[in-house]
């Protein structure tokens, strides 16, 4: 018997297991059936916790068409969670120190309030961003394409989503696609087609951060940190980050996760 357990990070949903014990490695198949929400458990994605030495728990994270070896920033906040609930003692200051695809990352348990948790977690500083198309070409841990909208309400996501993600330009990986919409100083809306997913999913950490650094990069702002508010479908969240030099540090994403339900198999 197998016990997987649930957790959504602002409505975007993934399945967690901790292999610390048993090693247990899936295939992309078996991802993929797991992550079905028609034949099987349904999610937008699959993480494992698994140990490593000098870290809290190494993450693993796989897209529901199995493939992996990208950063996800929902799940990031959703795997501390999964950790606080198995028993992981985070240090004295209440944080964690993880593994990810994309390397070391901080994250820090603001609140944990029964099966909702605040999380702030630290994202990799962001080095690779230039112009493309009429937006955006930014790495968060995952590679994402960002445009600017009038309105976020009024954009079909999944056409212009999936045309955007199979473009030449971004091949042969393709990108994740958000449409932003500023809706005041420091604050924006965003939709994100996802690939892996192909599909929309109501949140997207890697894009709300990659989103927040293009609406920087598009304007005229004041010099030091930064923090813009992001509404994403079901949920708001905030990123903060540093510009500096031809990159982007101290980048944080912050918001919640939440458990859902534990599944046995």
């Amino acid at each position: 018997m197998m016990k997987f357990c649930k957790y959504h990070g602002a409505g975007n949903d993934f399945l967690l297991y901790d292999a610390r014990e048993d090693g247990t490695v899936f295939t992309p198949e078996q991802v993929a059936s797991l992550c079905d929400r028609h034949l099987g458990i349904g999610s937008d994605g699959l993480m494992t916790l698994s140990r490593a030495d000098g870290y809290d728990f190494r993450m693993e994270f796989f897209n529901p068409d199995g493939s992996g070896g990208m950063m996800c920033g929902n799940g990031g906040r959703c795997i501390v969670a999964f950790a606080k609930d198995l028993g992981i003692a985070p240090g004295a200051d209440r944080s964690y120190h993880f593994l990810a695809p994309d390397g070391p990352h901080t994250a820090f348990l603001l609140s944990d309030d029964g099966p909702v948790k605040t999380v702030r977690l630290g994202m990799k500083p962001v080095t690779e961003f230039y112009p493309a198309r009429d937006g955006w070409f930014i790495d968060t841990g995952t590679r994402h394409f960002v445009t600017f909208v009038p309105a976020v309400a009024a954009v079909d996501v999944e056409h212009l989503g999936s045309t955007i993600r199979h473009l030449p330009e971004f091949g042969p990986v393709g990108v994740n696609v958000n449409f932003v919409e500023r809706t005041g100083p420091e604050e924006i809306a965003v939709r994100t087609f996802e690939k892996g997913v192909e599909g929309e999913t109501l949140a997207c950490g890697t894009g709300i951060t990659a989103s927040a650094i293009a609406t920087y990069l598009s304007a005229d702002p004041a010099p030091g940190r930064h923090e813009i508010l992001v509404h994403a479908r079901r949920h708001d969240l905030s990123v903060a980050f540093t510009p500096c030099a031809g990159h982007f540090e101290d980048v944080t994403l912050t918001g919640p996760a939440e458990k859902v339900a534990t599944i046995l198999l």
